[in-house]
């Protein structure tokens, strides 16, 4: 049941004193998501959309499911998606790895796909870019979490999502090919970790 030591060790060092009462005024409404299926009992599916689905919304899909692990949140179900289908960028998913995620190439190609896996005995993540409405992705009862500006303002409507919740970050792309790129990118994910750590420790179970 228990996280790789070195993504345990991460979260317990996460700083969720750092969130400020803005974000999480952002933060709420994927609270109440949760919230109200826990109470349900029913499923809880998560899609975290960016415009590539390349950085931000795996990084964000990759530490939600792991967060609800350690939370022993029960039936979380996390995928991503893009406006459009490009690759998972190689610096996120080193990014993972340098966490203690184990990451094996399940496939190669323009757009590999990636094993991503948390725990020993847990699911993997399954790593690769596709649309947000690829049928890999929920059809219905999913919230739909924006993850960047740009699909946030160019998709007003996902269809056969109960809940359309803006969570943006800024992209860590713009260090790209740049000596603080590895630093940047480190930054964005334990950005998204501490920020996914609160939304999770706030859920009665």
């Amino acid at each position: 049941m228990s996280l790789y030591q070195n993504i345990e060790q991460t979260l317990v060092n996460l700083p969720t004193d750092t969130v400020s009462d803005e974000r999480k005024g952002t933060l709420q409404p994927l609270i109440d998501f949760i919230q109200e299926k826990v109470d349900a009992r029913k499923a809880i599916r998560l899609n975290f959309i960016c415009t590539h689905n390349s950085r931000r919304s795996h990084l964000s899909q990759v530490w939600a499911q792991t967060i609800a692990h350690h939370f022993n949140i029960k039936q979380v179900f996390c995928y991503s998606g893009g406006t459009e289908a490009t690759a998972l960028f190689p610096m996120a998913a080193e990014t993972l790895k340098n966490t203690g995620f184990h990451i094996h190439t399940i496939a190669e190609g323009n757009n590999p796909i990636y094993s991503i896996k948390y725990a020993e005995d847990e699911h993997p993540v399954i790593g690769f870019s596709k649309t947000y409405d690829d049928t890999f992705n929920p059809q219905s009862e999913f919230a739909a979490i924006m993850t960047c500006s740009s699909a946030d303002l160019g998709c007003p409507v996902i269809l056969g999502a109960e809940k359309r919740i803006p969570i943006t970050f800024e992209d860590p792309k713009a260090f790209d090919n740049t000596p603080q790129q590895a630093e940047k990118y480190k930054e964005r994910s334990l950005q998204i970790a501490t920020e996914l750590f609160y939304v999770f420790s706030q859920i009665k179970a």
